[in-house]
């Protein structure tokens, strides 16, 4: 689990997609590998999601694979046997967290208020997702939130873009940032994984940046 947390960690972003199309999968994870983000959190909000975790798992064994929108412990155990190394919700639910970390999975609950953190700080969850990050206010709300819990480290997602990705992770209570805009559905669809990796290179670039100021 900390191993995961790491990797993260030092990569600073979690490209995040919903896949549609199996055949787009090998040649994704190439773009995000050459790209210099082996790293891609795969959501629920598509019935080929488990699918696409196995083929991401099974084609890019270094490729650290994850999954999102994970709402029952039913979709989290489908998402573990499919190859997933991480599992990412959009709230706070006692079951999912639970049969994660009874699993020794590394979940990332998704919060919003002090009452969520609460609950995820008091079952040992130590990061969780600030969902939706712009919409509940940025990097304003979350510093502000995040005061009482000096032990806790957040993965905002929602609304971070190359224009206010510096301004979250220069917080030292930020892991890395779920990122939305790395993989264009548009760009997927048309095959353009030559522009994906260009988009890859660029995020990596501010994050080095960011990171060396």
């Amino acid at each position: 689990m900390e191993n995961v947390l790491e990797r993260i960690g030092s990569m600073g972003i979690i490209p995040v997609v919903a896949i549609d199309d199996i055949a787009h999968c090998s040649e994704l994870g190439y773009a995000l590998i050459e790209g210099g983000l082996p790293c891609v959190e795969v959501t629920f909000r598509t019935a080929l999601a488990a699918d696409a975790i196995e083929a991401l798992s099974t084609a890019h064994p270094s490729l650290l694979v994850g999954a999102g929108t994970v709402l029952t412990v039913s979709q989290a155990q489908t998402a573990i046997d499919a190859g997933a190394s991480f599992v990412m919700a959009p709230g706070f639910d006692h079951d999912v967290v639970d049969w994660c970390l009874d699993k020794q999975v590394p979940i990332f609950p998704g919060v919003m208020t002090p009452t969520d953190i609460n609950g995820a700080r008091n079952k040992g969850v130590k990061v969780v997702k600030f969902f939706p990050a712009e919409a509940s206010g940025g990097v304003k709300t979350l510093k502000a939130v995040s005061g009482p819990y000096a032990d806790m480290q957040f993965v905002p997602t929602g609304g971070v873009n190359p224009n206010n990705l510096s301004d979250y992770l220069t917080l030292p209570f930020v892991l890395a940032c779920g990122g939305t805009w790395i993989l264009k559905k548009t760009k997927i669809v048309n095959s353009d994984f030559d522009a994906i990796t260009e988009t890859v290179r660029e995020a990596v670039q501010i994050v080095m940046q960011t990171r060396s100021g």
